[in-house]
């Protein structure tokens, strides 16, 4: 596990919370500890805290994405 100090712009991590899974890459840092990320799968965007904004399950997990 990693924490989200060490994230990157430009690399693929994979994240586990309450059951789901997301794998994106880090698109550019907003501040406060929240990222924009793109969706490895939709592509679609979206915001780091909205992923985690409910809290931390006993399933969290984020690690790096190697494809």
């Amino acid at each position: 596990m990693i924490s989200t100090d060490v994230l990157r712009m430009g690399k693929k991590y994979r994240l586990f919370n309450y059951g789901e899974t997301y794998e994106f890459e880090i698109i550019a840092f907003v501040g406060e500890g929240d990222y924009l990320l793109k969706d490895l799968h939709t592509l679609e965007t979206y915001n780091f805290q909205d992923l985690v904004k409910f809290g931390k399950s006993k399933d969290y997990l984020l690690e790096d994405y190697y494809s």
